[in-house]
């Protein structure tokens, strides 16, 4: 029940040796509307009783037993969030709080890399003007790896409506936010007692930059020329 919420029709017809069709019916048959509903139906009944060595031990039957087999899982989610990202106009990070910070920095990144990018890390109604800067052809990371709030559904909703995609980065696969994604990238927060560190969230996102880098290395490399030539034009003249 826990590892289906994470799933797509497709993963769990190859598991199963079916087609996404045949996984869709299946479902309809036991009175779901489709998988969604399985999965909100799903994820009502868990709920916050699910621990996390149950988590833990759904995920690494998942893995395997070998480093490599968890090193593949994570570039998996990096891939599929590649993806979306390098086909958009522009990137808008969603971040509150101490995300909201990193929030400016990934801009900052992807904006020199070529990707012309933008932040969305304000709270409450301020927050509605950050989402005037959206637009179709736009892709946004959204960082959302805590409790659901207000903000971050906000951002859901109108990427909804500007049919613009959303790479979610959760804390955990089970995420119910997950379906609202076009791609995920799992990345839980390291914490230290009641500490929630914040390293592994700059570790991805600096890893997203690179890798978008990577994919249209021209691109980046004028950007980064045309960097230097106007730094140069703000620096004081020597004498």
């Amino acid at each position: 029940r826990h590892a289906v919420l994470g799933k797509s029709a497709l993963d769990i017809a190859r598991e199963t040796g079916t087609s996404d069709a045949t996984v869709i019916r299946a479902i309809q048959m036991l009175g779901f509307d489709g998988l969604i509903d399985l999965k909100d139906t799903l994820a009502a009944h868990i709920g916050q009783t699910d621990s996390p060595s149950e988590k833990m031990a759904l995920t690494t039957d998942e893995l395997g037993r070998g480093v490599d087999a968890a090193i593949d899982f994570v570039l998996e989610d990096q891939k599929h969030a590649l993806a979306a990202l390098s086909r958009a106009n522009r990137i808008g990070v969603f971040g509150i709080g101490a995300s909201g910070i990193i929030a400016n920095y990934a801009a900052r990144l992807f904006k020199r890399s070529g990707y012309p990018s933008y932040a969305l890390n304000s709270t409450g109604i301020m927050l509605a003007e950050d989402l005037l800067e959206v637009a179709e052809g736009d892709a946004i990371i959204a960082m959302m790896h805590g409790r659901v709030h207000n903000e971050g559904m906000a951002v859901i909703t109108e990427a909804a409506r500007l049919n613009v995609p959303v790479v979610l980065v959760v804390g955990k696969a089970d995420s119910p936010l997950v379906k609202h994604a076009a791609a995920h990238i799992v990345m839980p927060r390291a914490k230290t007692e009641h500490v929630a560190l914040h390293a592994p969230m700059l570790t991805c996102v600096e890893t997203i930059m690179l890798g978008l880098a990577a994919i249209d290395r021209d691109r980046t490399l004028a950007s980064i020329d045309r960097l230097i030539d106007i730094r140069e034009q703000v620096r004081p003249s020597k004498r």
